[in-house]
């Protein structure tokens, strides 16, 4: 869908997961976009005809492909910041924030950047630059921006030069980021002024506009810089919250005879609760929650208040690792020289992120034990983890094996049929089934020949 409002010049520098979607939908909205990468292979790869989108996202490679090559005039690639600074009016800032080793957010690659810019605008002499960060930071990462940027100006003898800093935090699900760009249920906004307000209107309007309709026009909350960056981590851990409560509670319903399935369907009649993130299984993962709540629990004790519900959150999500061992301890006794087939090694279904992936753990767990691994996901194909034999196809992987564990709950495993798993059963050393999802209905599993063990699921249904 292209748009038609007034164009704005801007920059996006970082061409990862964040960044890549923000530029092409902000080009795609009509916007003139050039985008930064320093990665020198990375760039090659999207300059090349047709481009290489290094990311498995639905639909970004099509979105890249259409503006490359009917739109090139707004959608460009460099290495750059000087360049773009000079030829544009705002700079979104999409780098990585990797975990430090105490929970930390490593901050290295956003101060280089707020340096690059700063020494960008004295070389041009721009004024009224506007520094936005999309990058997932803690609290008060603007205030440091500003500094950083004030000391670069004053050591040039240009401290008079005006620009804002702005907080822009991103709320993309890896699978369904160019929707979620696209049609937000929110955008929010933390300014310094009522011009950086007025810059991020006129960067947003057209999709806002996109989707007025009455129904699903979103809000764009304008804000301070410093609530603007609480609420991307306020709304990632209340979400990990409610994971690490579920699977409590399943815990709970194992030992109780419950099934989670009707507790938690219970719980989400109740409106004040809702449905969402109340699905009981091996835990959360991928890039941002894990390393969300580290950074909250770190940053909360560096303000002086330590948040210690967050350090319960990630006990609890860990716990669930253990857990699917021990499940498989009950069913097949000893693990060592046990071949455990993994169904699903991506964080989660419709990406091949491995980041964090409770697979990873799960397999490191299994080898600690001394089981053999093999594993079969529809996208990964690349495993991080040693030793791992990766098949191509679920029944491949299910040959011979003592145990299937169910990681990741992919569309093919949902839609496997009745002859396909009583193949699968056949095929196996030990038909014992982990379903770490709760995906598969555990009657129709034993009926089909399985030893099925769900998450929290009453043994006898």
């Amino acid at each position: 869908m292209d748009l038609t409002e007034p164009s704005t010049r801007i920059s996006v520098i970082g061409a990862g997961h964040v960044g890549l979607v923000t530029g092409a939908c902000l080009a795609q909205a009509g916007h003139i976009v050039t985008m930064v990468e320093n990665d020198s292979a990375r760039l090659a790869g999207l300059r090349q005809s047709p481009p290489n989108v290094p990311i498995y996202e639905p639909g970004l490679q099509q979105l890249v492909e259409h503006l490359c090559l009917e739109a090139p005039e707004r959608f460009r690639f460099t290495d750059s910041i000087r360049e773009v600074v000079a030829d544009s009016e705002a700079a979104f800032i999409c780098v990585g924030t990797p975990q430090g080793e105490t929970g930390e957010a490593n901050l290295f690659y956003v101060e280089r950047v707020a340096t690059e810019i700063a020494e960008a605008l004295v070389a041009s002499g721009r004024e009224h630059f506007v520094v936005i960060e999309k990058s997932t930071v803690p609290v008060r990462t603007g205030e440091a921006v500003r500094r950083t940027m004030e000391r670069v100006l004053r050591r040039h003898g240009k401290d008079e030069l005006p620009f804002e800093v702005v907080s822009n935090p991103e709320f993309l699900a890896e699978g369904t980021a160019l929707r979620d760009f696209m049609s937000p249920d929110r955008i929010v906004v933390g300014v310094e002024s009522t011009s950086g307000a007025e810059m991020m209107r006129r960067i947003y309007e057209p999709i806002i506009k996109s989707n007025a309709d009455g129904k699903s026009e979103p809000e764009i909350l304008i804000t301070d810089v410093q609530s603007a960056e609480l609420i991307k981590h306020a709304s990632n851990s209340f979400l990990a919250l409610r994971i690490s409560f579920i699977n409590a509670v399943a815990n709970i319903c194992e030992r109780a005879g419950a099934d989670i399935r009707e507790v938690a369907r219970g719980m989400g009649l109740d409106p004040r609760i809702g449905p969402h993130f109340l699905k009981a299984g091996v835990g959360f993962g991928g890039y941002c929650f894990p390393k969300d709540v580290a950074a909250f629990y770190h940053i909360s004790k560096e303000l002086g208040y330590p948040f210690e519900l967050l350090k319960n959150v990630l006990e609890i999500n860990e716990g669930q690792r253990i857990l699917v061992i021990d499940k498989l301890r009950s069913a097949l006794w000893n693990l060592k020289g046990k071949t455990i087939a993994i169904w699903g090694l991506a964080f989660k279904p419709n990406t091949e992120d491995m980041r964090g992936a409770p697979a990873l753990d799960i397999i490191h767990l299994l080898q600690q034990e001394g089981a053999l691994i093999v594993a079969y996901d529809p996208a990964v194909t690349n495993v991080i983890a040693e030793a791992v034999e990766l098949k191509d196809s679920a029944l491949a992987a299910a040959e011979g094996a003592d145990a299937i564990v169910l990681v990741t709950e992919w569309k093919e495993f949902a839609e496997l049929s009745d002859e396909s798993l009583k193949s699968i059963a056949t095929a196996m050393a030990y038909p014992v089934f982990i379903d770490g999802r709760n995906l598969l209905e555990p009657e129709r599993m034993r009926n089909l020949g399985f030893e099925y063990h769900g998450i929290g699921v009453r043994r006898n249904t």
